[in-house]
């Protein structure tokens, strides 16, 4: 079976309810397969602790931007340093996975050398500590789907890859929005087999309120996402689930068929994934999706709103 380093960046084991979602996610991690290494990166609250009491590796020493958020690129690369595993796979610190992740990467691996593998999550209200070993999912996995909710293809939370791809990540923000839809951009450009495996790996996401992140706002109202947007290109490079270019369906993959919505679509990114010229993508993009421009400068004018607000209850704050 094929080696597998599951990683993260956690957030702080200081919440109550984060504490608990980690801990079932890092676990079902670890009942995997014999064959899977779990990494918990980044030094805070409570993560050295969890690492030890979990039995995962411990990377501590990220580096961070301006604000002190961890860097994507620095995590990669840490993990990539520090183990061998033929596939790497990063992974939000709230997913539960079950045995179809390694399931479906041996399939893609038969007939692909170069991939990245993605798909839609399943939304779960989940507030208690799991009872977690070696085939627990086999109830619990359709049982908890079964009252669930498939989210919406914008946001990835998994991404599984070769350990030889994504070594050029520019310096984005964790825990913020645009560096995953640049993932799935980048592998595009870079030709990689883009598969949705929605079909096939059901992961379940642990629900959870934003009060983690600054006066609880969404991560895309954070200025940070504003700010992975702009080291990812702009607006074009903000690719979604839709523009995986592979599927696996019963168990077998194959290219995604065509439709009027898809062949639009992979018009309008023609000139950023085939012809990688930036300057005729953000025109063709802007004449493609006048409405979601109108749309952005909307959010823009929220996150310069949310800024000032956080910028002046930091200057209010005692001491």
């Amino acid at each position: 079976m094929t080696r597998v380093a599951f990683f993260t960046a956690p957030k702080p084991f200081v919440d109550p309810h984060i504490q608990i979602i980690q801990r079932n996610a890092i676990r079902s991690w670890m009942v995997l397969s014999d064959e899977v290494e779990v990494w918990l990166v980044g030094d805070e609250p409570g993560v050295a602790e969890a690492a030890a009491e979990l039995g995962a590796g411990y990377i501590p020493e990220v580096e961070r931007n301006l604000e002190g958020t961890p860097r994507i690129d620095s995590i990669f690369n840490l993990v990539r340093q520090q183990s061998q595993a033929e596939v790497l796979c990063y992974v939000n610190a709230d997913m539960l996975l079950f045995p179809d992740m390694l399931e479906t990467l041996e399939i893609i691996r038969a007939q692909v050398e170069r991939y990245l593998v993605i798909g839609r999550r399943w939304d779960a209200a989940i507030t208690d500590p799991l009872d977690i070993h070696s085939g627990w999912g086999a109830d619990f996995q359709p049982k908890t789907i079964a009252a669930a909710k498939l989210h919406r293809a914008a946001g990835s939370d998994y991404f599984m890859f070769p350990r030889d791809e994504f070594v050029d990540i520019p310096p984005f923000a964790v825990g913020r929005a645009g560096w995953d839809n640049w993932m799935i951009y980048k592998a595009r450009w870079e030709g990689l087999a883009v598969v949705d495996a929605t079909d096939a790996i059901q992961a379940i996401h642990q629900n959870h309120d934003f009060s983690h992140l600054p006066s609880g706002k969404i991560h895309r109202l954070q200025p940070e996402s504003a700010e992975n947007m702009r080291l990812a290109g702009g607006r074009y490079t903000m690719f979604t689930i839709h523009d995986s270019n592979y599927q696996i369906t019963d168990g077998e993959l194959s290219h995604i068929r065509m439709n009027r919505w898809k062949l639009v679509r992979e018009i309008s990114i023609f000139p950023a994934v085939r012809l990688h010229c930036p300057w005729l993508a953000k025109i063709v993009y802007a004449l493609f999706n006048p409405k979601r421009l109108i749309k952005d400068y909307q959010q823009a004018k929220e996150r310069e709103k949310f800024a000032k607000e956080n910028n002046h209850e930091k200057r209010s704050e005692p001491g």
